[in-house]
């Protein structure tokens, strides 16, 4: 499909779709501001407490009767608009795209000649953020769409532009050599005279006879003392060098380290994102921070289209392509009238060639209301590799949302194939490889509730490839679920209190959902030996296309906590170019 910066063919129809939405705007509005006033959410709840018990009771009376008769005053308006707004669904497009054109975008672009490296690593999150109409997301319990939606971009911003840090702590004493997170992020307690020291109190003491060493992409600085870390910032010695040679195969050698060092390390420098086992050959982590240099975001449930402009105007300075109002609205093929678009929100570093959009037909019940489908995108990786054009493709969804519908998610499963299939058919070039092809979003089922297994065993997992499933209603260690228990979204509100929770299994079992057994109860113990994991309903897939590819990195991610209901999903693939 073109890509058009208006969801429109023309000014005309715009300007007439503004005015027709102008007009609804402010009967929706009050609507629900109505309901919100009497749904309040655990966190106002604890607020209230410490008020005078006859507030509470005064709010809801005067804030009903106030917007009730606003919403009634403004209603014969918004029904005017409503009939202009209805007939032009049909002449709009499926998705909105934005283009902010970069530097550094044409620097990327350049001819990639045989002599340069032959592998390349793309990174991808997504997440599902729950911005719904403020009367609508407090039913999951969360309030205030708008400032979440402008607190949640300025945090995928400052996690993405990081740089990629490695951390190499090598004690003699303890035998052991530790590296974190390559994503870790540096949060340094005070600074003097250009050093930093960020030992604070309660934080173990490294070994006194450590060398420590940080790395980004340009620099290593490398930090030796008796006890670098934990004297004063006049005690150490920093020395910066080019050559990540020997650190790097420092790193490499050093496959396994003490669960104690583990954790004492994870504390240099503020608190680092926990690297946690290796689960068969892809290593997981629980990361407070959002990854560095993450090339493509794949949103969903950005439902709200205020929330939407807002996410697009903070991410569009890093990322210059995105697709959002994704879907349609009204009357159209799909099964019934859609009030919402699809809640996927597509944002890039990358230039998009071609990008289309697919509703689902068979949404049932509330999740028909939505035009919930697939969003297929190609984008342009390099702008010559070996002769040809270098691709990718990226696919975005949300599946079928209510708990006893498997039939339904496994149709829509059909038809990801079908499309996805269909999309690259139509667009791959012969004179273009294909880097990667990524499959993600919401999928609404795990892989151990034993409710699910009809998805769990769905053939789309033969054609792409899960990296933290073993096997149909199988994980592997160290993965953890991604839906938290929405009455406990404010008990750890901050990144770094929920990513200290998840990491210990009986504190999973109180603030992730459980698995779902097959009358619909919750499966908290359903096998004592075998790890408690919960509901990972947020997948990021992959296949090799004419590349191999290996999976860097997956990450769980607690940034967002306290703003949605979700834990954010990234993953960081290895394309080898040198073996097709």
């Amino acid at each position: 499909m073109t890509l058009r910066e208006s969801a429109f063919a023309n000014g005309f129809l715009a300007g007439v779709h503004c005015l027709a939405w102008a007009l609804i705007f402010p009967c929706y509005w009050f609507l629900d501001r109505l309901i919100s006033v009497c749904i309040p959410t655990t966190k106002e709840r604890m607020h209230r407490r410490e008020q005078a018990c006859y507030i509470l009771p005064l709010k809801v009376i005067f804030g009903s009767l106030v917007f009730s008769f606003l919403f009634l005053l403004t209603s014969p308006i918004a029904l005017i608009g409503f009939l202009l707004w209805v007939p032009l669904q049909l002449k709009r497009r499926p998705f909105v795209y934005f283009h902010k054109c970069s530097t550094s975008e044409d620097e990327s672009l350049k001819e990639k000649t045989d002599d340069q490296a032959v592998q390349a690593s793309f990174g991808f999150l997504t997440a599902n953020l729950c911005l719904l109409p403020d009367c609508l997301a407090r039913f999951n319990n969360l309030s205030d769409t708008q400032r979440r939606s402008s607190v949640i971009g300025q945090y995928i911003v400052q996690g993405v532009t990081r740089p990629r840090i490695k951390i190499y702590v090598d004690s003699p004493s303890s035998g052991t050599l530790s590296h974190g997170s390559k994503n870790s992020l540096i949060t340094p307690s005070h600074t003097a005279g250009g050093c930093t020291d960020s030992q604070s109190p309660g934080r173990p003491p490294l070994p006194p006879d450590s060398h420590v060493s940080i790395e980004d992409d340009n620099t290593c600085l490398v930090f030796e003392n008796e006890n670098p870390l934990n004297t004063g910032p006049e005690d150490v010695t920093i020395a910066v060098s080019d050559n990540f040679k020997e650190q790097d195969h420092r790193a490499d050698e050093a496959e396994t380290v003490s669960d104690k060092n583990s954790n004492q390390n994870s504390n240099v420098f503020g608190r680092f994102s926990h690297k946690l086992k290796k689960g068969g050959d892809v290593p997981f982590e629980i990361s407070a921070h959002f990854p560095a240099s993450v090339d493509f975001i794949c949103l969903q449930e950005v439902f709200d289209k205020r929330a939407a402009k807002k996410l697009k105007e903070l991410l569009s300075p890093v990322f210059n392509h995105v697709l959002y109002d994704v879907g349609i609205y009204g009357f159209h093929y799909c099964s019934s009238f859609k009030f919402f678009n699809s809640g996927i929100f597509f944002a890039s570093r990358h230039p998009i060639l071609d990008a289309t959009y697919h509703c689902f037909p068979n949404g049932r019940g509330e999740d028909s209301l939505a035009a919930k489908g697939l969003l297929c995108v190609k984008v342009q990786l390099e702008h010559n590799y070996k002769e040809k054009k270098l691709i990718g493709y990226f696919n975005c969804t949300h599946l079928h949302a209510p708990e006893a519908d498997g039939h339904i998610r496994c149709e829509q499963m059909d038809l990801l194939s079908k499309w996805i299939g269909e999309f690259q058919a139509r667009t791959l070039r012969t004179n273009e490889n294909v880097a990667f092809d990524v499959l993600c979003g919401d999928f609404n089922f795990d892989n151990t509730s034993p409710d699910d297994k009809s998805e769990q065993n769905h053939k789309l997992f033969d054609d792409y490839r899960d990296p933290c499933r073993k096997g149909p209603g199988k994980e592997k260690p160290q993965v953890i679920g991604t839906l938290l228990e929405q009455p406990k979204l404010y008990k750890v509100d901050s990144p770094e209190e929920l990513q200290r929770v998840l990491e210990d299994e009986n504190d999973r079992k109180i603030f992730l959902s459980p698995p779902v057994g097959l009358d619909g109860s919750p499966c908290h113990d359903m096998n004592p030996e075998a790890q408690w994991v919960g509901r990972r309903l947020d997948y990021i897939l992959y296949r090799e296309k004419q590349f191999t590819t290996e999976v860097e990195e997956f990450t769980f991610i607690t940034h967002l906590a306290g703003l949605t209901d979700h834990l954010s999903v990234g993953m960081r693939l290895l394309v080898n170019m040198d073996n097709p």
